[in-house]
């Protein structure tokens, strides 16, 4: 392998900022911070606003936003009495003139 062509490929420290959730893994993200581990170790720091710790959808307080019905139904709940009557207004008025 040529030297000074590969990215650095080395164990990070991903934190989530939210609650503090610490995870070690291989990465090439570059960070500027470091952090001591409570093994000893000295490792390079990434923050992550999110992750699978804090993120509703996989900790299970994700609410439904689809409890009323499809989008189709909804919007021709919302809008399918105003768009029924303009459309067969429309055609009585042109034909009066």
């Amino acid at each position: 392998m040529k030297e000074g062509i590969h990215p650095n490929y080395r164990e990070v420290c991903f934190m989530d900022m939210s609650n503090n959730f610490k995870f070690v893994t291989r990465s090439c993200a570059n960070t500027k911070e470091m952090i001591d581990m409570e093994d000893g170790r000295k490792l390079p720091l990434y923050k992550l606003d999110t992750t699978s710790e804090s993120h509703p959808f996989y900790t299970g307080t994700q609410k439904s936003v689809d409890n009323m019905g499809g989008r189709v139904e909804r919007f021709r709940n919302r809008f399918g009495k105003t768009t029924g009557t303009a459309a067969t207004a429309a055609p009585a008025a042109t034909a009066a003139k």
